[in-house]
């Protein structure tokens, strides 16, 4: 009776440990890849899962989107200006079973085939379009990578350049060329302000030459505005058409005698 009581202990405390083996618990976040006799099955869960012991096996898989930052690329754009750049990479797994048998390590592939992609689109880009037209290059970037990660199972959903870096002597040349683009503008400015000057006085001249008294009004205008200022010498103007007068004059004079 005892070797009995022994035996039926054993065989209760073998099945509790193979139905602790063969149960599993799968989150909602989760899926379990299972193989039987090394033969893919397919994806179980979420929830408790039951295995049979000894003969099947389960892998778990994360669907959640995951954050993959890569680090700084040192590339050569197209117009050969040396760069370090950055990006994000958000992606996650949308078929867990390939994720699982097509690729050995989804992650680290993705995180290879990011820096890969990287350096290529930056070595295809003008230093213009790296700095002003990034939403461009993000796409894509993730066009490339989703293209490349899709046989895994895995989608890659955003692509983000974080940072871009230049060398101090890069930094001082496009200092010297904003500079100067700012001086060629304020010189545009100042040309084209000077223009419309010179055309308002046109249309001024114009007006006052067709009322004759409009100009000894602008000529008392003017002796007030420097009387304001209480200096000691009083300017008068002389209208020209008063020089032009008395040289018409002298030159009638001299052609009489």
């Amino acid at each position: 009776m005892q070797y009995v009581g022994l035996f039926l202990c054993f065989l209760i405390v073998g099945a509790i440990v193979l139905l602790a083996a063969s149960i599993r618990v799968v989150q909602e976040y989760e899926r379990g890849v299972v193989f039987r006799l090394g033969r893919v099955v397919g994806a179980r869960g979420p929830g408790l899962i039951i295995l049979l012991p000894f003969v099947e096996r389960m892998t778990k898989v994360d669907l959640r989107t995951i954050t993959l930052d890569v680090p700084s690329q040192e590339a050569i754009t197209g117009d050969n200006v040396t760069v370090k750049v950055n990006a994000v990479v958000y992606f996650k797994v949308v078929d867990p079973t390939m994720a699982i048998v097509q690729i050995e390590d989804y992650r680290r592939a993705t995180w290879q085939i990011a820096q890969t992609s990287l350096r290529n689109v930056i070595g295809q880009s003008m230093m213009d379009q790296l700095l002003q037209d990034r939403e461009m290059i993000n796409e894509q970037l993730q066009h490339i990578i989703d293209e490349a990660t899709e046989p895994w199972g895995v989608k890659v959903s955003i692509v983000e350049i974080k940072d871009v870096e230049l060398n101090q002597q890069m930094i001082r040349a496009m200092a010297r060329q904003a500079e100067a683009e700012r001086e060629r503008r304020a010189k545009v400015i100042h040309a084209e302000g000077e223009l419309q000057a010179s055309q308002k006085l046109s249309e001024a001249a114009r007006v006052m030459n067709q009322e004759p008294g409009s100009m000894t009004l602008r000529y008392l205008q003017t002796l007030m505005e420097i009387g304001v200022e209480q200096n000691t010498t009083t300017i008068f103007p002389i209208p020209i058409e008063m020089l032009s007068l008395f040289m018409n004059n002298m030159d009638k004079d001299g052609s009489r005698k």
